[in-house]
Order: C-alpha cells, then sequence, then structure tokens
C-alpha cells in the first residue's frame, strides 16, 4: 500500500506534513482534495479508518461552515457529509493513509505514529520554528 496524503497546497500543516513523508524517503501519492473532490463513499471509508466523525473532521475556520449553518449540534452526519461532497474544504486537512493506519495529521506531529521510518534532516516550518519537539 502506497502512502497517501490528501493534500490541500495552500494549507501549511499540510505542506509540513507532506515535507515530513518525503524526509522519510517515502514519495507519497498526493491528492488534492479540492482539485479531485470526495464522494460520499471516499470520506466514510476515511472516516471509520481514522476514527472520526464527520462533525470531527469539518474544518470550520476559513471556510463556509460556520455560514451554512453546519456549526449547529443538532447538523446529522448524513447533512455533514453532503455538505463536504458540495463542498471539498469543508473537510479539515491533511489526512494520511499508511500501511499503520489514517489520521487527520493535525497537528503535525500526528504523521509520525503512521510513518514507516522517522524523517531525517532538520524540518522547519514556514516561520523557521522545528517542525516537531
Amino acid at each position: 500500500m502506497a502512502t497517501v496524503i490528501f493534500h490541500n497546497p495552500d494549507c501549511g500543516t499540510s505542506r509540513n506534513v507532506l515535507a515530513a513523508i518525503r524526509a522519510t524517503g517515502t514519495e507519497p501519492v498526493v491528492v488534492d482534495y479540492l482539485a479531485t473532490g470526495w464522494t460520499r463513499t471516499q470520506l466514510q471509508a476515511l472516516f471509520a479508518a481514522a476514527d472520526l466523525t464527520p462533525r470531527a473532521a469539518l474544518r470550520v475556520s476559513g471556510t463556509p461552515a460556520a455560514a451554512l449553518g453546519l456549526t449547529a449540534d443538532d447538523v446529522s452526519d448524513d447533512a455533514l457529509l453532503d455538505a463536504m461532497v458540495a463542498d471539498p474544504i469543508l473537510v479539515n486537512r491533511p489526512i494520511v493513509c499508511t500501511t499503520r493506519g489514517v489520521a487527520l495529521c493535525r497537528p503535525s506531529e500526528a504523521v509520525l505514529p503512521l510513518l514507516e521510518r522517522q524523517p531525517t534532516g532538520a524540518l522547519l516550518k514556514e516561520d523557521g520554528t522545528p517542525l516537531f519537539g
């Protein structure tokens, strides 16, 4: 099984996780989900594998989630999934799949248990601080 990252190239955390994966010597399959979109079945499988609910995977910051009324407690999982399929930005990122499991990798350190090898070299965030530690 290849390592797969559901990636948003405009997201700093997503870029950091991608850099960490590559620093292990692995070139992952990079899925730009904003360009490809999601299917309901795909999201259900990813969320089940990562032990996430649609609500836990909902990205609120920088998205129309609140304006669409999706942050209300009474919004069903079905309604959240429908919204996520209609507007892929509503899914939090990055989601990484490896032979070790599937996880929403926020914060970036959440990717480490999924990796066969640990990243090598000095990995820095865009602000120059260490990515891990």
